[in-house]
């Protein structure tokens, strides 16, 4: 946040009767015209964007295959037999465990779960964990976050005589003639596949599994309170796995957000407290960056079953313990992921400052990490990355891309070098053997069609914006776009030709600078920067104006409020 900007600054330009809106809705127009840069258009999506409900959520039934899935839960229910989930090692296959876990036992099943380790296992489920389960008479496997690509695994399953159900939120795997590879499981939810006539198909694992236990408790008579009361676990998975916070996505984080106050879950409790936050002030930042974090650490360091088992938790000491525990796993993490970082980004300003797709092999890294130092060197460089480390038979790898390329395509071009791979549009993860990873990198970049304006970043701006039309009111009412996150951004304003009164660098590790501006017309505000202070002070030498693009925001000091600015990007004045 806060940087001198090599970034081509966009201002949106989408038309609308944003007076009308405003009127209609009881809004500002500045708030009117932020909801039509989201693509909310229309009174019906405007009503649901600003007012959504429970109510407004997508009936399950809607997804291929849930009616087959639940009643082949509800049939195994009622026999009697062993049921099997196999979640996922990260904050979704976390949540859509948990969810399913939850659902299934409610219900009266003879349900546990098995989640992959990390090192051991890798992603999804493998022949290992299906001879286990034969070897251990289960009947019934159901998949979480996962499956989708696994049709091997599935068919061993099948030939030992199980029941597979895949409930799964990523691509479907598509052979040579564009056709989809469905695994030959017994029945698939999954919004992605192309005879899936679900409205909307950016939900994640969780949300799937989540809709799984709402069909499955109309099924079986559950009073449908029982299954709002989890709505917090879809909202941390949908955060979590950085989901657009568009259409039902966001009615569900923002609902989920709201309940999580009075969660019946002593271990999310307990995890929020450890983190030093207040669980009735949570915002999707927090979920994304502080407690959600913490849940993955278990998954990247250990075994993603002590985050489960703390969600699972009861007892208030032992859940005490375990978030303790989760938090200083989360510390250990970040030290691996910035060691990690300066490594991957000296070896990219030595050898391929020139490569338009970053493959970077880290042999000493933790495989854990991979995808975050992948995230931070794209977001140095504006690039897509691979991150690669060595694993124990192999090497495996974790993608983070640009809009301009779609990496699960663009990995589709090269998957004769993969033993195992699968993704999204902009992230990805796959395994490769060592002897082949120059040669991925060579192939990715002669493939790559990408433009030298696809690496120069955009910064989207809403309006902009004179501070005299900043208000409390104003900064008020933008609360009610949140939350805020992926698809659904924190508006920003820009002003331009500010004059630059004082400037001084605060706080102890000097990240954040205090400013001093004033517009043409002579209105004073302060402006927060965050970004490394004395750094900013050499670059600002003896310049006086600046244009900014900023969020306005109330400065509570002793008991009186100001209103103040708080700068994202700058442009110095030469």
């Amino acid at each position: 946040m806060g940087r001198g900007s090599e970034a081509t600054w966009m201002l949106q330009t989408k038309k609308a009767d944003f007076f009308g809106i405003a009127e209609r809705f009881h809004i500002n127009p500045v708030t009117a015209r932020i909801i039509r840069n989201r693509d909310v258009v229309g009174d019906k999506e405007m009503e649901r964007y600003l007012h959504g409900g429970m109510g407004d959520l997508y009936d399950p039934h809607l997804l291929k295959d849930m009616d087959r899935t639940v009643a082949a839960l509800k049939r195994k229910i009622r026999e009697g037999v062993k049921i099997r989930i196999v979640g996922d090692y990260d904050i979704d296959g976390i949540c859509s465990t948990y969810l399913l876990y939850q659902g299934i036992r409610r219900c009266g099943g003879r349900v546990d779960y098995q989640i992959p380790e990390r090192i051991k296992d890798g992603y999804g489920i493998n022949e290992s964990i299906i001879r286990r389960a034969g070897d251990e008479g289960v009947d019934t496997l159901i998949t979480c976050d996962n499956g989708i690509a696994a049709a091997d695994q599935i068919r061993m399953a099948k030939e030992l005589g199980m029941t597979v159900l895949v409930t799964d939120h990523h691509e479907v795997p598509l052979g040579e003639d564009g056709e989809e590879l469905l695994p030959p499981a017994d029945a698939i939810v999954n919004p992605k596949q192309g005879a899936c006539p679900y409205p909307f198909k950016g939900i994640c694992g969780g949300v799937v599994a989540y809709k799984v236990v709402q069909a499955l408790y109309e099924a079986c008579n559950i009073p449908m309170g029982e299954w709002e009361a989890m709505l917090e676990f879809a909202a941390i998975a949908t955060v979590g796995d950085v989901m657009r916070l568009q259409d039902e996505n966001r009615i569900l984080v923002r609902l989920g957000l709201r309940q999580m106050a009075g969660t019946r879950s002593m271990g999310l409790r307990k995890l929020v407290e450890a983190c030093g936050l207040d669980i009735r002030e949570l915002t999707a930042y927090h979920i994304g960056f502080v407690v959600g974090p913490c849940l993955n650490a278990s998954g990247r360091l250990q075994t993603a079953k002590l985050a489960l088992e703390l969600l699972l938790c009861e007892e208030e000491g032992a859940a005490l313990q375990m978030a303790e525990k989760l938090r200083e796993l989360n510390e250990e993490r970040k030290a691996m992921t910035q060691k990690g970082t300066e490594e991957a980004l000296l070896q990219v300003e030595e050898k391929y400052a020139s490569d338009p797709v970053l493959v970077i092999f880290l042999p000493d890294c933790h495989e854990s990490v991979a995808g975050i130092i992948a995230g931070r060197v794209r977001e140095a460089w504006n690039r897509p990355t691979f991150v690669l480390t060595r694993g124990e038979d192999c090497v495996k790898g974790s993608g983070r891309s640009i809009e301009a390329y779609h990496m699960y395509r663009e990995m589709c071009g090269v998957q004769d070098l993969f033993l195992k791979f699968g993704g999204h549009p902009m992230a990805a993860g796959f395994s490769i053997r060592e002897c082949h990873v120059e040669e991925l990198r060579q192939r990715l970049n002669r493939q790559a069609a990408l433009k030298p304006e696809d690496f120069i970043p955009r910064v989207w701006i809403d309006a902009a914006m004179p501070f005299e039309y900043i208000s409390e009111e104003l900064v008020r009412e933008l609360k009610i776009l949140e939350p805020f996150g992926q698809g659904n951004e924190k508006p920003q304003f820009a002003q331009k030709n500010l004059g630059i009164r004082s400037a001084r660098v605060l706080g102890k590790n000097r990240n954040a600078v205090k400013l001093s501006l004033v517009t043409e017309g002579g209105l004073a505000m302060d402006g927060m920067l965050f970004t490394e202070g004395d750094r900013f002070m050499e670059e600002l030498g003896r310049q006086t104006r600046i244009d900014v693009v900023y969020y306005p925001d109330v400065n509570e000091y002793n008991g009186r409020k100001s209103l103040q600015i708080v700068v994202r990007e700058y442009k110095l004045h030469p």
